[in-house]
């Protein structure tokens, strides 16, 4: 089943100015001129009678092909890959662009039903595969290194094998597949299509988070005020849509026999279950000394005898507002992409130049930001809401580190390029890391270092404490789902039994906050994603006092983890660092980092 792209709000995302300069739009022709683009309908016929020839030549076959006709069979599944890959990227990048547009919407489910019926008949592929003997597949892929280059493939489909259902019933979970597809779609579009009223301004969602780092407290409890009474207002939809998917999930789930809820993120992260326990027990543990702490600082720093939800992420006082200009935002990120490895700020240019972001906020565009990489004989595409604040500029940086893994893993192929999650976020979370440090080179005094240094701490609690939080929520979510059928306050109070926790002794939560899990659309797209930045941040982290510690030949080696994409497990990728992620005190280190920056901020207040 072939999934899109989802749009990936970012909450530390800030107002801006319309005086941003000229925000470039994607130019979506490298994928297909437009809808009628006669390359559109030939690659669909062909995917049509593909998909049908791939079924008659090996269904019941694979078993008894030798090394030679495996490798044949493998490549002509990575080119259907290929080709279905560039239809929905297109139609879901389209759609992206518009949420609103019928036609787009029309054109993007149609696109998705065309393709999972022309592909149903290949679900044989990885049951068969499984089914081959273990010692037969490994002598097959010791004696063809063209099909060995494969073999991690192999190891991750293989580890479905336990939970692997009849061929029959597989069929049919993929066909169903776009009925799941449908309750994303709903989700999209009822919060594309929310409108907002602050101040007498009508905002979208965008618009409205945006202003809960506004410089104006009053304005900042008045947008969040209004996004809890939006929220509560549809609250019945979003609980409608959560009930739906966790069930689904449960029921696939237990057909299945998968120990957790959470076990097939795991598998496709290809990350151990107690891997993923150490993140979060670390993270956990490090509440008081992270969160707990720099809130307690903020709070002093606002003058606040009591912090609320809406002045979570509000400007410090002593920062001046500060809009940055498109132009400036790509100077520096480019600068700092350039002054790691002039290679960085190459692969990051034709982002810029060719069509490759659209940056602007726009009426109907989704909020958020991701980078999509298409598939790997075109480029990857990256969507902002660009609005010039700091915190965009580090979202630009952070989105073009994906763009740059994506088009270095592009050489492994379709079906070896994919990075799982937890080191998908490597590369992204680095760009910001280097953009970061040479903002902090270039502080004009104390007080310039002190905002930015709070502004990333902010950021990497958003990044780590934030979204562990968000993990157990889902965790307790699907465990209670489990149950019964759960009502709006039931999700609500599963919601703010963790936000106190993981926020702090200085914050009061105002009425209607318990709502705020609505709108997080990982929760619908992709459950259980939200670890993923949390070991993405302590990866690099770790990675980034390598990097200060020994500088020599680092940057060789941080290109070939890049090229390798989903070629090699993390630990293999992490071993010339000298890192282990398995290791429990590894996440230690990428937490200190962040303790040590609170260190230095409250040594600055004397």
């Amino acid at each position: 089943m072939l999934h899109l792209p989802f749009p990936v709000r970012d909450a530390n995302a800030s107002s801006g100015s319309d005086n941003l300069g000229d925000l470039p739009e994607w130019d979506l022709s490298d994928l297909y001129k437009g809808e009628d683009d006669p390359q559109l309908q030939k690659d669909l016929d062909w995917l049509e009678q593909e998909c049908a020839a791939f079924a008659a030549d090996y269904e019941g076959k694979l078993a008894a092909l030798d090394a030679a006709g495996l490798l044949t069979c493998v490549q002509r599944n990575e080119q259907i890959s290929a080709i279905a890959g560039r239809v929905m990227s297109f139609a879901g990048l389209r759609y992206y662009q518009l949420t609103t547009d019928p036609g787009r919407a029309k054109f993007l489910s149609d696109a998705q039903e065309k393709i999972t019926n022309f592909t149903t008949p290949l679900v044989f592929f990885t049951l068969e595969l499984n089914r081959i003997d273990d010692a037969a597949l490994d002598a097959m892929l010791d004696e063809n290194a063209e099909l060995g280059r494969y073999r991690a493939v192999f190891d991750r489909i293989r580890a479905m094998k336990p939970y692997q259902l009849s061929d029959e019933l597989e069929k049919f979970l993929h066909d169903l597949g776009v009925v799941g597809d449908a309750w994303e779609r709903l989700f999209d579009e009822t919060i594309a299509s929310l409108g907002f009223e602050v101040d007498g301004e009508a905002l979208n969602i965008e618009g409205t988070l945006n202003l809960l780092t506004d410089h104006d407290r009053a304005k900042r409890e008045a947008a969040a005020r209004e996004l809890a009474q939006v929220f509560g207002a549809n609250v019945k939809t979003f609980a409608r849509v959560h009930n739906t998917q966790a069930k689904e999930k449960e029921v696939i789930d237990r057909w299945r026999g998968m120990p957790s809820p959470q076990t097939g993120r795991h598998l496709a992260n290809d990350v151990e279950p107690e891997v993923v326990e150490a993140l979060r027990n670390a993270v956990v543990a490090a509440y008081p000394r992270l969160s707990h702490r720099y809130y307690e600082l903020k709070r002093k720093w606002l003058g606040l005898d009591r912090m609320q939800v809406w002045d979570r992420n509000a400007p410090l006082p002593m920062d001046n507002p500060k809009t940055v200009g498109w132009d400036e935002a790509r100077a520096i990120v480019t600068e700092a992409y350039a002054g790691f490895d002039p290679r960085m700020a190459e692969l990051a240019e034709p982002f810029f130049t060719k069509g490759w972001i659209d940056a602007a906020v726009k009426p109907g565009k989704a909020p958020g930001a991701f980078a999509h990489p298409t598939v790997t004989d075109a480029h990857p595409y990256v969507m902002l809401n660009y609005l010039g604040k700091p915190r965009d500029v580090m979202t630009l940086a952070h989105e073009l580190g994906h763009g740059v893994h994506q088009r270095l893993a592009a050489g492994q192929g379709e079906m070896l390029s994919s990075t799982p999650l937890t080191l998908a976020e490597t590369a992204s979370v680095f760009g910001e890391m280097l953009t970061f440090r040479k903002m902090l080179e270039k502080a004009k005094d104390q007080k310039e270092r002190k905002v930015l240094l709070a502004g990333k701490v902010e950021d990497m609690i958003n990044t780590v404490v934030r979204q562990i939080a968000f993990y157990d929520f889902e965790c307790k979510l699907h465990e209670a789902r489990r149950g019964g059928e759960l009502t709006p306050d039931d999700i609500n109070d599963i919601w703010m039994s963790v936000q106190g926790e993981s926020l702090g002794p200085a914050f009061d939560f105002m009425d209607g906050y318990e709502t705020f899990w609505a709108y997080i659309p990982h929760f619908v797209h992709s459950p259980f994603y939200v670890y993923a930045y949390a070991f993405g941040d302590g990866l690099v982290n770790a990675l980034y006092a390598v990097y200060e510690e020994a500088p020599e030949g680092f940057q060789e080696k941080y290109f070939d983890m890049l090229k390798a994409g989903g070629s090699k497990h993390h630990k293999a990728l992490l071993a010339p660092f000298g890192l282990d992620a398995s290791d429990p005190e590894f996440w230690d280190k990428g937490l200190s980092m962040i303790e040590s920056m609170i260190d230095e901020l409250e040594a600055m207040e004397g």
